[in-house]
């Protein structure tokens, strides 16, 4: 399994933007031919899914986060990033990148995810 570290939360105010990231522990990993996807989990609620994305580039999104969070990846760095603008208090949680090597389905379920990282805290004032 690869280790995945993400990084950028914080706490920003409403209609603030953050960028997260998410790469392999070891340089040795790659990411690149994985299926990527971000997940979070509020007080309270289940973990969802936000936003995924294919190997090849192909993402899919929650309803609530469509033209609000933007997926893409750097196969240079061999990074995950998940741009988040407009924020909303609705968007605290905590975010999870999480890695695939197959896909059952699209948009793919928590099961395919074999890999995830520890999360990074996303807290928006308002």
């Amino acid at each position: 399994q690869v280790q995945l570290v993400e990084s950028g939360g914080g706490l920003v105010q409403a209609g603030g933007s953050l960028r997260l990231s998410c790469a392999a522990s070891r340089s040795a990993f790659s990411i690149n031919d994985m299926a990527m996807g971000w997940y979070r989990q509020a007080p309270g609620k289940q973990r969802e899914l936000v936003a995924a994305i294919t190997s090849y580039g192909s993402t899919t999104y929650a309803d609530s986060v469509k033209g609000q969070f933007t997926i893409s990846r750097a196969y240079a760095k061999n990074t995950l990033y998940l741009q988040m603008n407009s924020l909303k208090p609705e968007d605290t949680a905590v975010y999870y990148c999480a890695a695939a090597r197959m896909i059952a389905s699209w948009p793919p379920k928590s099961t395919d995810f074999g890999s995830w990282g520890q999360g990074t805290q996303v807290t928006v004032s308002s």
